[in-house]
């Protein structure tokens, strides 16, 4: 007899996952079938899928809409405190809402919240939904042109930087060894695009043999001082291990030796040249990759160490065959871009400048 198996020269076809293989059309709610059930969709030929499986229709959704555009003149007071309760908080996307106790300062009474806007001491920042907490109000503007509002600034009421991570860890992770015993390693490396990497034990520790001598590090354990952390490879570091549920060992609360957190200034022994500020313009911005260079406005001096720097800088690009266009141009990153701006390619701006071990560079970018 012939065989019923499914082989690739006889028998029905492979079904592939109906939602690769077939796409359904938008339900229109102002379409023909408004009112009288879902549309007769047919994936596989008829009313229900081939070979007996009934397949359903995809559940329509309204689009997400956009932030509430500000009424005209709409005014709000960007050096006064509020405060609020958190009405949701997604802690691994960095965002979430606040609804103001003070009623009618802004529209729904609604704000949104970025974890860069947190005042912290948390290695990874958050919030918890129902939590009372105190910010200011920053006008942001849109890539539409308009504004709209966010929190910013947000403390504990009173002023107090949030601080809940090491009080949440006690309660809910089983450490080896205890909570603040530390083991020292090398960082393999660590990606912040991916989210992990992997920490070597040194040799020589007592440990349990079942903890590994190669352990995985994860976003929310590296310490780069409440900052999104950079890549990094080939690294001394200082940590604590703890227990997942499952039985596996990672790293915990990972610095440099000493505790000192694994910060971008002090990776690159980045110092910042004070609190003088400067203007220029956006000439240069790489969206993807998160990098960009401000041209300093004509006729403003610059620092005789920041001079020195962009000298070796422009000297050390032009032998890797770069060519310099502007000898006064300020590189920049995104981490130095202020929380709300949105930069983009001839955008006025101001800034403060460092120096560190590459040459000199733009921070605390703003607008102008």
């Amino acid at each position: 007899r012939r065989s019923r198996a499914m082989v690739p020269w006889g028998g029905p076809p492979v079904i592939k996952p109906w939602l690769k293989q077939n796409q359904f059309p938008r339900f229109n709610p102002n379409g023909p079938y408004v009112g009288r059930g879902p549309p007769p969709w047919r994936p596989h030929g008829g009313p229900i899928g081939g070979y007996g499986i009934v397949v359903a229709p995809p559940i329509w959704r309204p689009p997400s809409n956009p932030p509430p555009a500000l009424p005209a003149g709409f005014r709000v007071d960007e050096n006064a405190r509020y405060t609020g309760i958190v009405s949701m908080y997604h802690k691994w996307k960095g965002f979430g809402f606040i609804e103001l106790s003070q009623k009618g300062v802004v529209p729904m009474d609604r704000l949104f919240v970025h974890w860069k806007s947190l005042q912290s001491d948390d290695r990874f920042p958050f919030l918890q939904k129902g939590m009372e907490i105190e910010f200011g109000i920053a006008l942001q503007r849109t890539f539409a042109g308009g504004f709209t509002v966010r929190a910013k600034n947000v403390s504990s009421v009173g002023g107090l930087n949030i601080a809940l991570q090491d009080d949440l860890d006690a309660q809910q992770k089983s450490f080896v060894g205890g909570q603040h015993l530390r083991y020292t390693g090398t960082l393999k490396f660590f990606t912040p695009r991916h989210g992990f990497g992997y920490v070597v034990i040194d040799p020589g520790y007592d440990v349990d043999p079942s903890v590994p001598s190669e352990l995985r590090v994860e976003t929310a354990e590296v310490n780069a001082g409440g900052k999104q952390p950079r890549f990094m490879e080939n690294l001394a570091v200082e940590f604590g291990i703890w227990r997942t549920i499952r039985g596996s060992y990672k790293v915990y609360n990972m610095t440099l030796p000493g505790g000192h957190p694994l910060t971008q200034d002090a990776l690159e022994n980045r110092i910042s040249m004070g609190p003088q500020g400067f203007v220029g313009e956006v000439f240069i911005w790489n969206w993807r990759h998160g990098w960009g260079f401000i041209r300093l406005d004509p006729g403003v001096p610059l620092p005789p160490r920041v001079m020195a720097k962009l000298a070796q800088q422009q000297a050390a690009a032009r032998q890797r065959g770069k060519m310099i266009t502007n000898d006064r141009a300020m590189y920049f990153r995104r981490t130095d871009v202020a929380p709300g701006v949105v930069i983009q390619q001839g955008l006025r701006v101001q800034f403060q400048v460092y120096i560190d071990d590459k040459g000199a560079g733009a921070c605390e970018v703003r607008y102008a």
